[in-house]
């Protein structure tokens, strides 16, 4: 005869494996919710929360509601760079757009005498989206100041919610080209104002202006 084990012990010991049971699934839900930027594992503690009230306040976001943006938030990836790594270079394939979660860049053109810094950019507004409209190479570089933390859109994955009729997608999209507009009436206003130069310059920036006129 067996000596039958006592029946707090037995309760107890199916409550820890269920325990184990759980722990396992917890550990293997956290092991596939991962971000994974460029194959390597990155180590976040930002919450899926902390995403979503996030870009819920950003301009390009605006238009979603937050059920339309977690869709968005599905295909996003996570980037943590350090001090003065490039988030993309001038002439590389656009292959993602983005947004700084946290942190500043700077964005720099090439030029004849070197890199010059043209614009600065911080948390919220979006960059880089030109290569989901027309998959043009990147025309100037993007550059972290300090630490910095930006979410990823690969285009991809964005394409392929446009391929399936996202709503969310195609609301995104009338934002970009709303964006695009604006930065390219400022560019063409900055151009008008320089209609004082000299003549042979004048003439450059009249047909400047006219050109970006037509591309709006």
């Amino acid at each position: 005869m067996f000596a039958r084990e006592p029946v707090d012990d037995v309760a107890e010991a199916r409550e820890d494996a269920v325990a184990e049971s759980h722990g396992r699934k917890v550990a293997r839900a956290r092991e596939e919710h991962k971000v994974v930027v460029d194959s390597r594992v990155m180590v976040t503690s930002i919450t899926l929360e902390h995403i979503l009230n996030f870009l819920l306040d950003a301009p390009m976001f605006g238009d979603l509601d937050p059920s339309e943006l977690s869709q968005i938030v599905s295909i996003l990836q996570i980037q943590h760079l350090r001090d003065g790594q490039a988030v993309f270079r001038e002439g590389q394939v656009g292959d993602a757009w983005y947004v700084i979660f946290e942190g500043r860049a700077e964005v720099f053109k090439d030029s004849d005498a070197g890199p010059r810094c043209i614009a600065s950019l911080g948390p919220r507004p979006c960059f880089g989206e030109m290569a989901i409209l027309d998959h043009s190479p990147r025309m100037a570089s993007v550059i972290t100041v300090g630490d910095c933390t930006v979410l990823r859109f690969p285009r991809r994955d964005f394409e392929g919610l446009l391929a399936e009729g996202n709503l969310a997608a195609y609301k995104l999209i009338y934002q970009m080209a709303k964006v695009l507009s604006v930065r390219a009436r400022h560019s063409a206003a900055q151009l008008a104002n320089a209609l004082h130069l000299p003549d042979g310059l004048q003439a450059r920036a009249r047909s400047l202006v006219e050109g970006q006129s037509v591309s709006e």
